[in-house]
């Protein structure tokens, strides 16, 4: 029987379609303790970063008919890594991962958190409300009476409807009678599918597994940007596409804009639409992270992208999943985690709890990258235009029910010297090394990351 450190690698493997007797590939060592929790969190960093890491080396192997490289998973480096926005500093500065209004508050009932971190999503919070205006100082006050004065669902649903983000707290055994929580339960850890017969690609002698490769980055936050900056590690020329109306965090991007470039377009507008149908006729990959819906009413479906690039690996994250009533919710990890019961799981009979670090967004992250990975595989072997969807609802199912803690965690977690500094735009900047690694594979990224949305939107080189 395998041991439960290989059992979760196993079943991830297995979801991404993998051949499970590759996993002799992979091993595992360094020191741990530094995701504590009751949930199995480090089971699920430790899984979700050998997949990814496997899925790199065969990649590699497939490109250069060599034999797939070793793997080494190193718990510390996992342990950093999924800590990295929480590590990351310029010039010593540190940052505040959650503004004041992106917290749990008390409602007559029970529970509710909100995500208020973008000003666009604060506006819509205080409207929904009716407290359209208040600035920062008076805001706290003036939520936690409104808030304080209404059920959990009616404040869940009150600030949804206008487009803001809040989620009443449940737990699993609640969330498991909820219409989108049973249809979660029922899918796999991520899906994928072939669009079409397109030609298949050729090995090449690649240096790194996608080098040469172009990636179209349409992801915010987390989850997304982490898998992108991992395929960017292993030689991506990975150009990040955002929304000049829906500006990102300079803060975040410091940690999730390693080895990319960042630029901004428009694509309600005809002239920046045709930049990116421009970048897109040559792309190799197309990561998208907005809400379901958001970028279909663009025309960018799976089938309009594999129409006008055949061959395209197209990854389309979502929180909720792209089925069910909650398909067209907003949703972050802290409340994707709140909904599923991990709060409650974490919490104490007091309050609701949290996970160690926004571990849904960084393992679906990896497993996005994997997917992305496996999926170019694939191509190698049979052709096809691709498609993976993972769901940061689907991964939490998967830490809730389905993973098993390793026997005996090692103590002693130090992070400072998986810790490194480079010169970036914006100072001297400290960053975690990427905990994705195989033999031989790169040991950090080419470039840190610059200002956000300032590069031109054209490919590396041209």
């Amino acid at each position: 029987m395998n041991s439960p450190i290989i059992s979760g690698t196993s079943q991830a493997w297995a979801a991404l379609g993998g051949d499970l007797s590759s996993l002799d590939r992979v091993s595992y060592g360094g020191r741990c303790g530094g995701l504590p929790a009751r949930l199995p969190v480090m089971e699920l960093a430790r899984a979700t970063v050998a997949v990814c890491s496997l899925a790199a080396a065969e990649l590699m192997s497939v490109r250069t008919g060599l034999p797939v490289p070793r793997v080494r998973v190193d718990d510390e480096a996992v342990a950093t890594g999924f800590l990295s926005d929480r590590l990351v500093r310029v010039d010593g500065q540190g940052w505040s991962t959650f503004q004041p209004l992106s917290r749990f508050w008390r409602a007559s009932d029970g529970w509710v958190r909100t995500h208020a971190n973008y000003p666009h999503h604060r506006a819509r919070l205080l409207a929904a409300l009716g407290l359209a205006g208040h600035a920062d100082g008076e805001a706290v006050d003036a939520v936690v009476r409104a808030v304080a004065s209404l059920t959990a669902l009616e404040v869940e649903e009150t600030v949804c409807a206008a487009g803001g983000l809040a989620v009443a707290a449940r737990s699993p055994e609640e969330w498991a009678k909820n219409e989108q929580g049973a249809m979660v339960a029922e899918q796999p850890l991520l899906t994928t599918a072939r669009l079409d017969d397109a030609p298949g690609r050729r090995p090449d002698g690649a240096a790194l597994p996608c080098a040469g490769l172009r990636v179209l980055d349409l992801t915010r936050v987390l989850a997304g940007p982490v898998a992108t900056r991992t395929l960017a590690l292993l030689g991506a020329d990975v150009l990040r596409i955002d929304a000049p109306h829906l500006p990102e965090s300079q803060e975040a991007h410091n940690d999730t804009g390693m080895g990319k470039r960042s630029a901004t377009l428009d694509l309600r507008e005809a002239t920046d639409r045709g930049r990116f149908d421009v970048l897109l006729d040559t792309a190799d990959v197309v990561v998208t992270g907005y809400r379901p819906g958001a970028l279909e009413q663009l025309g960018l479906t799976p089938e309009a992208l594999a129409e006008r690039r055949p061959g395209l690996v197209i990854a389309q994250l979502s929180a909720w999943g792209r089925y069910g009533p909650w398909r067209g919710r907003r949703g972050f990890d802290s409340l994707v985690q709140v909904a599923t019961g991990i709060a409650e799981l974490e919490g104490s009979p007091d309050s609701p709890g949290a996970l160690p670090a926004q571990a849904l967004d960084h393992g679906t992250g990896y497993l996005l990258a994997a997917g992305v990975l496996r999926a170019l595989t694939e191509q190698h072997r049979a052709g096809g235009t691709r498609l993976v969807r993972p769901a940061l609802a689907q991964t939490a199912h998967w830490l809730v029910h389905d993973l098993v803690p390793a026997p005996g965690e090692r103590e002693g977690f130090d992070a400072e010297h998986r810790l490194t500094e480079t010169d970036s735009p914006m100072g001297r900047l400290r960053h975690a090394l990427p905990p994705v690694s195989y033999e031989g594979g790169p040991l950090n990224w080419r470039r840190p990351p610059g200002l956000w949305g300032t590069d031109a939107p054209v490919w590396d080189g041209a």
